[in-house]
């Protein structure tokens, strides 16, 4: 199709350059400046999109960010595919590929817009009280029917091949919107010397300066004064501005969320370059100019492609330079309308009729309308609107009644006022306040240090956005600690400020039943829809909005809430600020996903992080398991050896030689100062002020409910060092939670917190010829029995290299923990395991030490523990500190729900019968198999394992008052079969301890 809408001069668009674009397969041409709705109407397309319920067809109905219509997937591929752009919001590029959502082949013939011819049989909440009985019925048949048939765009199948970055910023006034209003904000917050951030949405700044014609400011047009001021804000070194960017949330002490697009408007972008930026920004002062977002009317019919918001239209004329229409009506209960009228006549437009709701309309644009003999029908209303694909014909009448006059059109404008963009100052949980002049909720009292200017602070002039914008930024600069210089006021003439409005559906004279006038275009509310809720009993603005899914769209509301709101007042007899209003929820416009991943994406998602013996392990051939964010040796596998026979081959060596370990995953935590032992006195159950330098103690940390939390082995290295570890997954928890106690419990006491999880390399070397392997590689310490007993420790030399040398065990055998600096793990390892190969020394993972731990009931906090257990349940009531007068949960522990622990889960071990079945670990207990479900559940399987050391499998479990049902049996439920089960001691192996000395 020919650009036989695009006018031959005007607008911002270059028309020295075309650009090729395809919208659903077909061919066309657009100018840069233009977005993808501009140039799709420059060609003469209208139709867009299908409705989500419906399926009715649906045109470009604004010219922004509140576009419900013109949603779009956009991508030259499915690695650069997104849907749900607004086509308003989509700046043109060479090369640009989109196609329309939610129809069925295509938009001009789509299947299931058959739907529409059933209307009166599905309205609100149709589907609450036809699908859901029988519930099978819904699940299997109608739910995925209607999911099929209503929604929006597609997922993309392919992961998107785009990156994307992210950016933490301060500064002292963050402007919200880049309109008049914001730009003097912007210029006055940084005349004081304060850090300003401006953002706008659009590619160019500017608001509504960008199409304005009409206007001058001190003297001059609106393209030169806009450029100038720009051109101050570029030249001050201290403001930064981001085009492109939407300020998508506002959270908690002025932190606002925005997303910058970097390449989108570009044809093909490197995907090496971020596509976008997610920034941060804590602002000390927030300045929000949104502006504001013009209503529609609600007349029967009002949905049909070739409708549009007036002033929308007269963007696109005197912006875009585009004629959305030959042949207009106008129905309006607001001035604005009258510009939009003017801009088309003097484009060339056939204004047919400006219908208007007001008896008497007056003003200087009313004034200039009937000055260009244009024709004014004032106390006239829109009664309904012809055409399938695209309007051609719409009906007037009289307010007060009689017959309606059929006039031919190819467009409709309609403006029903201005509302407020409020969602960024309610989204900061700031109150806001009903003005009954503008038939809006404007901003009122702050939550935050921000403040609102312009057209989102209410004000209906140019003149006056201006003037509220500097008086926003001034006030505030000042806030911030900045004084402005006192700026001149501007002279604005030709720019009159615009009144008038209407809340509601309008009157139409026709027969309710048999018309809808849409409120939401999205979801395909209509106004009668909104009148049903009230009268199944709904009252409350937040259940109509649930039940009939207005402003539930990706819109949120900005063009139907107020409507909504107008038609509940009217039928509840109640005033619309005693009603009140919707929450507004972010996102403001719909951000990709990718914003919010950011690096966090691939191997970053959840990064691997390995152990300095990793690569050793993987040259072995070791299966390695994800341990939280590490990577682990499972087992060392050899020749076709399944896990059960090597993990069997590395439990006998371990028992009867020597086995090497890596522990390096184990957290650790150096505590130092003067208060370091008064510290863990405090957080740990133990005692540890008299615990002396060179010894280990095992530590268990309790949360404040006095649940376990973590365990590991602490050594005081000094009187005021302590070398602490924790299980892998606990140690950054751990760490926060130290610091924590340290910032807000425990201030007064002199330590400090070091985490060296990575700094040190762990190598667990166990079992009766631990001693024997590694007694040649140490320097300066003797590690006899004698001089080194368990729980011990010596700072030392292994293999050359400065060491923390443990004597410590988790597989009930002599054994030896060398903590020494990560990048000489491997060489240490490597030297350990060659002075090991005459005693046959084995590797063994993670498999293997769980199944020698079990066998000596060495429990590991978040299996044995699931965040209910206490020291006792587990079998660690020993480790109290009987004499200590406060530790992290003793309160806890001292509650009436613990006193006895009778009827609490407690650790036991299980055998199973016969002994050679391996139960499943998380499997229920009870008492009774044979009685019918629900069955009494008495505990339930923690660790379960083949016992290669004792020949049959072994398991652990929680269970309610377990320690009294020592030798009872109980059973493990299967969905065939029971299985019985013997509770025993949780010790099944050397209970005396006797292997520990080798």
């Amino acid at each position: 199709m020919s650009q036989s809408f695009r006018l031959a001069e005007g607008g911002r668009i270059d028309r020295s350059r075309t650009l090729a674009f395809r919208f659903d397969g077909r061919a066309y041409a657009g100018h840069p400046g233009d977005t993808l709705a501009s140039a799709l109407l420059a060609n003469g397309v209208h139709l867009v999109g299908r409705s989500f319920k419906y399926h009715r067809p649906r045109g470009i109905l604004t010219a922004g960010a509140e576009e419900p219509n013109a949603l779009v997937g956009v991508g030259r591929d499915e690695g650069h595919y997104t849907p749900n752009l607004r086509a308003t919001q989509v700046v043109l590029h060479d090369g640009l590929v989109a196609e329309s959502q939610n129809r069925s082949p295509s938009l001009e013939r789509d299947f299931a817009g058959l739907t529409d011819l059933f209307w009166k049989f599905i309205p609100a909440g149709f589907y609450y009280k036809t699908f859901m009985w029988p519930k099978a019925a819904w699940t299997r048949f109608f739910e995925p029917r209607i999911r099929a048939m209503a929604g929006l765009g597609r997922a993309p199948e392919a992961a998107d091949a785009a990156c994307y970055a992210q950016r933490y910023a301060h500064c002292d006034v963050l402007v919200v919107g880049a309109g008049p209003a914001g730009i003097e904000a912007a210029l006055a917050a940084a005349s004081s010397g304060a850090r300003v951030i401006l953002c706008d949405e659009q590619a160019e700044l500017g608001g509504a300066l960008l199409a304005e014609t009409d206007a001058t400011l001190d003297g001059t047009n609106a393209a030169s004064f806009l450029a100038t001021r720009l051109s101050w804000l570029q030249a001050a070194g201290q403001v930064t501005i981001l085009p492109r960017t939407i300020a998508f949330g506002y959270f908690p002490h002025n932190m606002i969320g925005l997303a910058q697009d970097l390449t989108d408007h570009l044809g093909e972008p490197d995907d090496t370059q971020p596509r976008g930026r997610l920034w941060q920004v804590r602002a000390r002062e927030v300045v929000i100019a949104t502006g504001a977002i013009e209503r529609p009317l609600a007349f029967p019919d009002n949905d049909r492609p070739g409708i549009m918001l007036a002033d929308a239209a007269r963007t696109y004329v005197t912006r875009y330079g585009v004629l959305p229409g030959r042949n207009a009506v106008v129905f309006t209960a607001h001035d604005s309308a009258y510009a939009a009228a003017l801009a088309l006549h003097r484009a060339g437009a056939r204004i047919a009729a400006i219908a208007d709701l007001r008896p008497d309309p007056s003003g200087e644009l009313v004034e200039a309308a009937h000055a260009a003999g244009l024709p004014v029908r004032p106390g006239c209303t829109l009664t309904g609107t012809e055409g399938r694909l695209r309007v051609t014909a719409a009906t007037i009448a009289r307010r007060d009644g009689g017959a309606g006059e059929r006039l031919s059109c190819d467009l409709v404008l309609m403006s029903g006022g201005f509302t407020p963009s409020v969602h960024l100052f309610s989204q900061s949980r700031g109150k806001l306040r009903f003005d009954p002049a503008l038939d809006a909720f404007i901003p009122g009292e702050p939550a935050e240090a921000c403040r609102a200017a312009g057209a989102a602070a209410g004000t209906t002039s140019l003149a006056d956005a201006l003037a509220s914008g500097r008086a926003a930024g001034e006030a505030a600069a000042a806030a911030a600690g900045f004084t402005a210089p006192p700026a001149a006021t501007i002279a604005v003439a030709n720019a009159p400020a615009a009144t008038g409005g209407f809340l509601g559906a309008t009157p139409h004279g026709r027969n309710p039943g048999s018309v809808r006038a849409f409120i939401d275009f999205q979801n395909d509310v209509t106004a009668k829809d909104i009148s049903l809720a009230l009268r199944e009993g709904f009252r409350s603005v937040e259940h109509v909005k649930r039940y009939t899914t207005n402003g539930m769209a990706t819109d949120q509301g900005k063009l139907s809430n107020m409507n909504a709101l107008g038609i509940m007042s009217a039928e509840l007899g109640r005033p619309i600020p005693e009603i009140g209003t919707t929450t507004f929820r972010m996102p403001y416009t719909p951000v990709p996903f990718g914003y919010f991943a950011g690096y966090a994406r691939g191997t970053l998602f959840e990064p691997e992080r390995h152990t300095p013996i990793h690569d050793w392990a993987a040259e072995q051939g070791a299966v390695f398991e994800d341990v939280g964010i590490w990577k682990r040796a499972r087992y060392f596998p050899r020749g076709g050896e399944t896990m059960r026979s090597a993990v069997a081959r590395e439990c006998r060596a371990v028992r009867a030689s020597v086995g090497i370990f890596d522990a390096s995953t184990l957290g650790k935590i150096e505590v130092v100062g003067p208060d370091a032992a008064e510290f863990l006195n405090r957080m740990y159950v133990n005692a540890w002020t008299k615990l002396k330098p060179g010894r280990l103690r095992y530590g268990v940390l309790l949360r404040e409910d006095g649940f376990v939390i973590d365990d590991g082995v602490i050594g005081r290295l000094s009187d005021t060092r302590f070398h602490v570890t924790t299980t892998t997954g606990g140690a950054p928890r751990v760490l926060a939670m130290m610091e924590d106690y340290l910032q807000t419990e425990f201030p007064e006491l002199d330590v400090w917190l070091t985490s060296t999880t990575e700094q040190y390399a762990v190598i667990a070397v166990q079992g009766p010829r631990a001693r024997d392997v590694i007694a040649p590689l140490v320097e300066g310490a003797d590690i006899s029995g004698a001089a080194m007993p368990h729980m011990s420790m010596v700072e030392c030399r292994v293999a050359g290299i400065p060491a923390r040398l443990f004597r410590v065990s988790f597989t009930g055998e002599l054994g030896f923990e060398i903590n020494v600096p990560a990048d000489y793990g491997r060489a240490v390892w490597e030297a350990v395991f060659d002075a090991g190969r005459r005693h046959d020394i084995t590797a063994y993972g993670t498999e293997t030490m769980h199944v020698l731990r079990a066998e000596k009931g060495y429990i590991i906090v978040g299996q044995e523990t699931d965040g209910t257990a206490t020291p006792d349940d587990v079998g660690l009531a020993w480790a109290i500190g009987k004499a200590k007068p406060d530790f992290v949960g003793k309160r806890a522990l001292d509650r009436a729900a613990f006193a006895g622990q009778t009827g609490r889960k407690q650790l036991v071990g299980l055998f199973t019968e016969p002994g050679d079945i391996v139960l499943e670990e998380g499997s229920h207990l009870v008492a009774d198999p044979s009685r019918p479900p629900p069955a009494e559940i008495l505990g339930h399987v923690t660790s379960a394992y083949w016992s290669e050391t004792l020949g049959r499998s072994i398991a652990l479990a929680l269970v309610r008052g377990g320690r009294d049902r020592i030798g009872d049996t109980l059973h493990v439920k299967l969905a065939d079969r029971a299985i019985p089960v013997r509770l025993t001691d949780p010790v099944f192996y050397d209970r005396e301890g006797a292997r520990l000395d080798g």
